[in-house]
C-alpha cells in the first residue's frame, strides 16, 4: 500500500486501515467503539480524508477557559 490518502487506497484497504488504527476494538468491546467506526465512514466510503476527520474532531474540544460559564480547575 502506498498510503493512507483517499487517491492512494482502495476501499477495502482503507476499511483495512480504520480497523487496524481502532484495534479491532468492536470484538472486545460492548458496543463503545460504534462512534469512532462510524466517525471514519467518510474515509472509507472516499468522500473525505483522515486528516481532516481527526481536524474536526479535535476542533469541538475547547479549554474551559474557551466557554461561557465554564471555570477552569482552581489547582
Amino acid at each position: 500500500m502506498a498510503g493512507y490518502l483517499i487517491k492512494d487506497t482502495t476501499k477495502e484497504e482503507r476499511e483495512h486501515i480504520v480497523a487496524e488504527s481502532l484495534g479491532y476494538m468492536e470484538a472486545n468491546c460492548d458496543g463503545c467503539t460504534s462512534g469512532l467506526a462510524e466517525m471514519y465512514q467518510a474515509y472509507i466510503d472516499g468522500k473525505k480524508e483522515l486528516r481532516d476527520i481527526n481536524m474536526e474532531f479535535h476542533a469541538g474540544y475547547v479549554s474551559g477557559e474557551e466557554v461561557p460559564g465554564r471555570r477552569s480547575c482552581p489547582m
